[in-house]
């Protein structure tokens, strides 16, 4: 038995972790009202600027919505929070490959994005418009361009309005959560790669605003296939064929 290296998670990360867990084992219940930033940044001895990107996740994540003052939020009322874990869950346990996760997210994102195109100025694509923003704003922090990563992802794919889409949606993001940040991390200088991903994001929600959904679906499919492709030949090494043969179920995923 081989295991990875054991890495430092952010700390935003390692907050929404206890927070996603007191929402699902019933103390945080739903319509409760969370603490300030500021009690809880107390509470968990982290920044306000850490509690901050944790609540993100966990908004993207349908598990909290913004509360009535301005730093407050509540769980949300009908989390599918823990339908999503087992979910998820099971897609480890059963040993499903990288490669099939890939599969299953392109047809998911590309069937939500041409849903999404078709319908007019849904407010979903503000929150898309955000994480754009905020890739933009990441420069070479990477944990904090992944954060925004997983809430444009998952604001396109709410769009289209399907609740299940977005359940699994959540689930495939959990099951092949590290993959960007351990790739971006990887790198001498990730520049190049941020660039990249942030013009393939502005084109595919160009694409879906445009009501182009065919073009927005074909989009997404290439970037999400691109950036795995990429993460197989490096995790393939120096070993050649061998070593190819063992990442090849992470050639079609992001």
């Amino acid at each position: 038995m081989t295991f990875n290296e054991v890495t430092r998670s952010p700390v935003y990360v390692q907050v929404a972790e206890q927070l996603r867990a007191a929402i699902f084992a019933g103390e945080l219940a739903a319509g409760a009202e969370l603490p300030t930033e500021r009690a809880l940044s107390q509470a968990f001895g982290a920044s306000r600027a850490s509690v901050r990107e944790a609540l993100r996740v966990l908004q993207a994540q349908g598990l909290i919505t913004t509360g009535g003052a301005p730093a407050r939020a509540v769980v949300a009322m009908q989390s599918a929070g823990p339908a999503r874990e087992a979910l998820a869950t099971l897609m480890k346990l059963g040993g499903v490959a990288l490669g099939d996760l890939v599969d299953l997210r392109c047809v998911l994102e590309s069937a939500a994005l041409r849903t999404a195109a078709r319908r007019v100025d849904h407010p979903l694509l503000a929150q898309a418009h955000q994480a754009l923003d905020d890739m933009r704003a990441a420069d070479l922090d990477i944990e904090a361009f992944d954060e925004a990563d997983l809430r444009f992802h998952i604001a396109l794919v709410r769009a289209a309005g399907n609740e299940a889409m977005h359940l699994v949606m959540l689930a495939l993001r959990d099951a092949a959560l590290r993959y960007l940040l351990v790739e971006l991390r990887s790198r001498p200088d990730p520049r190049r790669v941020l660039r990249r991903l942030r013009t393939e994001h502005g084109q595919i929600l160009d694409a879906v605003e445009a009501h182009e959904g065919d073009r927005a679906a074909e989009l997404v499919e290439s970037h999400i296939r691109r950036f795995y492709r990429g993460y197989a030949r490096r995790a393939a090494g120096p070993n050649g064929a061998a070593g190819a043969a063992g990442a090849a179920g992470a050639a079609g995923a992001k």
